[in-house]
């Protein structure tokens, strides 16, 4: 499988977005239109090895409720991601069972070379 979650209006997604349509056969998901599930978040969870890693800290709502100064565990993560999109680190791209999260240009070019 080979499947992007991603955000339509986030310009970095746009431009990644476009570069994998060009080259490759993959499922878009657009996490504001289309929830991500449970069983969704476990697959990456079980790729990532944490809900923590696929968790952003730079989401407007992270700020707002002050989380940084709260201790979160792993489910809390794991129910703030199914709670609203904003707190999904994203693009999430899954290429079989590879998973790279965020647009860190590392990630780029691990997909590139897959």
């Amino acid at each position: 499988m080979k499947k992007i979650y991603h955000l339509s209006t986030c310009d970095t997604c746009k431009r990644i977005r476009t570069e994998l349509e060009l080259s490759s056969d993959f499922i878009f998901q657009d996490i504001k239109t289309e929830a991500i599930t449970v069983s969704q978040i476990e697959e990456m969870q079980d790729l990532a090895g944490s809900y923590e890693a696929l968790f952003s800290k730079r989401a407007r709502l992270y700020k707002e409720r002050d989380l940084k100064n709260k201790s979160l565990s792993e489910g809390d993560y794991k129910k703030l991601i199914l709670e609203h999109y904003t707190f999904l680190k994203r693009p999430v791209i899954i290429i079989e069972d590879q998973i790279f999260i965020g647009n860190a240009k590392k990630n780029g070019r691990s997909c590139q070379t897959s």
